[in-house]
């Protein structure tokens, strides 16, 4: 009996938390959980727990400067992988990033993570803006 009610109570504290969050909120919560995942599975083993990176072969993803200022090629670094060498930090970086093999909604989703993640505060990168940045891509 006892376990019942705190279990109703438990359920009623989480819908009154839930139904006091905005359709945004949830909706960046939704792509932030979800990239979180991909990011553990697709891209932890190269650019680490932290986002640190690995040495001089891989780049941190903790340079809210960095991610700003690329924050349109993004999608595509993701989407096809980035060959060419790039500065972050002020340390040059030439290792070879394999595509990840996402879909707009999965990059959008890791982006969404990442974005928010290691320092940075950049808020939601929906699916509707990784398509505008993709059909960019080179």
């Amino acid at each position: 009996m006892k376990a019942t009610i705190v279990t109703v109570l438990l359920a009623a504290i989480i819908c009154m938390v839930y139904s006091c969050q905005s359709e945004d909120q949830i909706e960046y919560m939704r792509y932030y959980t979800a990239g979180q995942d991909l990011y553990k599975t697709k891209c932890q083993n190269c650019h680490g727990a932290q986002g640190e990176g690995l040495a001089a072969l891989i780049p941190p993803l903790t340079d809210s400067v960095y991610l700003k200022a690329n924050s349109n090629k993004l999608a595509c670094y993701v989407q096809n992988g980035l060959q060419l060498p790039i500065l972050v930090k002020g340390k040059a970086f030439n290792g070879q990033m394999p595509p990840a093999g996402l879909s707009p909604i999965e990059i959008a989703q890791v982006l969404t993570y990442v974005k928010n993640s290691f320092g940075n505060n950049m808020g939601l990168y929906n699916v509707e803006k990784a398509n505008q940045d993709l059909s960019k891509c080179n």
